[in-house]
């Protein structure tokens, strides 16, 4: 293996774990939770593209639904928006070279946050069904809050990831 395929590994393996962190250390209101786990699958699917978003994401979060939940039927189901928000962004960030402007950074983060929060809305859905704890209002009552909260966070994610990008990419050219 290649020295800058080892680091790749190495930093994909780091932000699984970040993920992994800041999705246990979620604040978790009932139906409303706010967590900071996917700005580090979105820095991996930023800088290597889709395959690496994914894995980073499908790793991390599995850490975390086992160490906060376990596994039961759904937990494919809570893992899923965060593949695919890694996948997403990566390919569209290959797609543009890895030379993304402010606006299309704020665009596909913008995208894949509300993409988590829409697939994460239909597993609460589901898990609710299956679990025995739905009511109407349980979707419904926080679904406001949940896409504000989404759009905020994925705008200040769009304003600091790209100097954080730069800053990363230096680093890594340079070991």
């Amino acid at each position: 293996m290649h020295n800058t395929e080892t680091r790749q590994l190495a930093l994909n393996a780091v932000l699984a774990a970040m993920c992994a962190a800041l999705g246990y250390l979620s604040l978790d209101f009932g139906n409303l939770k706010i967590t900071f786990e996917s700005v580090p699958i979105l820095i991996g699917a930023l800088l290597f593209g889709g395959l690496d978003g994914a894995a980073i994401g499908a790793v991390g979060t599995l850490i975390y639904q086992l160490l906060r939940y376990g596994i039961t039927v759904t937990t494919p189901l809570w893992i899923l928006p965060y593949v695919l928000c890694g996948l997403v962004v990566g390919v569209y960030a290959r797609r543009h070279d890895f030379q993304l402007s402010q606006w299309q950074v704020i665009f596909i983060v913008v995208l894949a946050e509300l993409m988590v929060t829409g697939i994460n809305t239909l597993a609460l859905i589901v898990d609710a069904k299956i679990f025995g704890y739905y009511t109407p209002t349980l979707i419904t009552g926080a679904l406001l809050l949940r896409l504000v909260l989404c759009v905020g966070k994925a705008l200040v994610y769009a304003f600091i990831l790209p100097p954080l990008l730069t800053q990363l990419r230096k680093s890594i050219i340079k070991a």
